[in-house]
């Protein structure tokens, strides 16, 4: 019987949690883009700093506007100024910018907005609250408070954030060696001339290595693998010994010339082979001595949606990320007919839109073959249809997920 979608995706994140060689290192913070980090990252001062005015307008002491509502001008703020040694009369006002420091004798900034300029004097107009339009020193960030975990892989807002800290290095873990080979005789590397009318070219390696970039890790790229058994276990002993994670393209399946599952049986352990989904369902699991191993299917779209479903999970964790879903997923209706089989869970290639009523609903990109490429161009979208689910009828709810930032 075949796995299901959730127990394969279970058995590797528990082979991914029993995985420990994860090794830190610290690098420059305009370096860490993309990385995890190690160990959590504590604020070394407070943000903002000091009692600052969060708009232009005027310092005042409340116990001076109870007498009155007409203040005299004292002096202007401006941002960046030293007010330590300021002489701040009783009974007046002070001019303050943006983001300029907030005496200690103020209880509030009013907007200039709230005011009248007169001969005599600043006139403020309203009401009065106590702490009213000043940023409170660690309003934002305290000293020595956690600003981000251990196990988040850093964003641009999340760096730009620490960089207002004054923070220049983080303790990240080392990137996860991943070697790659596709195997085929069929196959050429791109940029070569194809050799004869039934050759074509090798987008699937192509693909993973953009993917795995994505994934911001160190790829080591084996090549092509002429479908030869002692080629192909001699290769995949080379990866192992070289990589954290070893994947290959194609060989997995049930055809007279696919040598990788059982060359990975006399090298290694194989967790599994098969699933229940569509496509994908040759997809091989499992470890080579030290190393994973995924052994993805040789159709352009099989290998696309295996390796976002499964090896991206498992490539996030061995990342040292928390595991927390970033895929977005709710029912809409369905736009269109769609076609589906009981027996598998399906990952169609979806749009998901706004129709004429302003309502969200989703269309398939047209035919679903695991060879057909062209489908990804115009998908924003997986449309997911459970395992024992016929076709499904204009109109009928569906599940659709969101395509993270891998496929944007």
């Amino acid at each position: 019987m075949l796995l299901t979608f959730e127990q394969a995706k279970k058995n590797i994140l528990e082979a991914s949690s029993l995985y420990n060689q994860l090794s830190s290192e610290k690098v420059a913070l305009f370096d860490a883009l993309d990385c995890v980090t190690a160990e959590p990252v504590i604020s070394p001062i407070n943000v903002p700093s000091f009692n600052n005015s969060a708009m232009d307008g005027y310092a005042v002491r409340l116990a001076d506007i109870n007498q009155s509502k007409l203040l005299p001008l004292a002096g202007t703020i401006f941002a960046g100024d030293d007010i330590s040694n300021l002489n701040w009369p009783s009974g007046s006002c002070l001019r303050i910018m943006t983001g300029a420091p907030v005496p200690e004798q103020a209880d509030a900034v009013v907007m200039q907005e709230e005011t009248e300029q007169t001969e005599s004097g600043i006139n403020f107009l309203g009401d009065i609250k106590l702490g009213s339009n000043i940023r409170c020193i660690g309003e934002d960030v305290k000293q020595d408070s956690v600003v981000v975990t251990k196990g988040t892989r850093l964003t641009i807002p999340t760096l730009s954030s620490l960089a207002t800290l004054g923070i220049t290095e983080l303790v990240v873990y080392k990137k996860i060696k991943v070697a790659i080979f596709s195997t085929g005789n069929e196959l050429t590397d791109i940029g070569d001339p194809l050799t004869n009318k039934s050759a074509i070219y090798d987008s699937n390696r192509f693909t993973l290595k953009l993917l795995l970039s994505k994934l911001n890790c160190q790829i080591i790229d084996l090549g092509i693998i002429a479908d030869d058994p002692n080629r192909i276990k001699q290769s995949l002993e080379t990866a192992s010994k070289l990589a954290d994670l070893v994947i290959t393209s194609g060989g997995v399946s049930v055809g007279d010339a696919d040598y990788t599952k059982t060359a990975l049986e006399t090298l290694g352990k194989i967790n599994f082979w098969k699933i229940a989904i569509k496509p994908g369902k040759p997809f091989a699991f499992g470890k080579i001595g030290d190393a994973l191993f995924c052994g993805l299917p040789g159709n352009p779209v099989s290998t696309l949606v295996t390796f976002y479903q499964l090896v991206q999970p498992l490539i996030l964790a061995l990342s040292g990320e928390h595991l927390t879903s970033n895929n977005l997923s709710f029912k809409v209706k369905a736009a269109t007919n769609l076609k589906k089989s009981v027996g598998r869970l399906d990952f169609q290639r979806g749009v998901l839109q706004v129709n004429s009523e302003g309502e969200l609903e989703v269309a398939s990109t047209g035919q679903q073959g695991s060879h057909l490429t062209q489908s990804f161009n115009h998908a924003n979208c997986f449309i997911i249809l459970e395992q024992e689910r016929g076709n499904v009828a204009k109109g009928e709810y569906v599940t659709v997920e969101l395509f993270n930032n891998l496929l944007k």
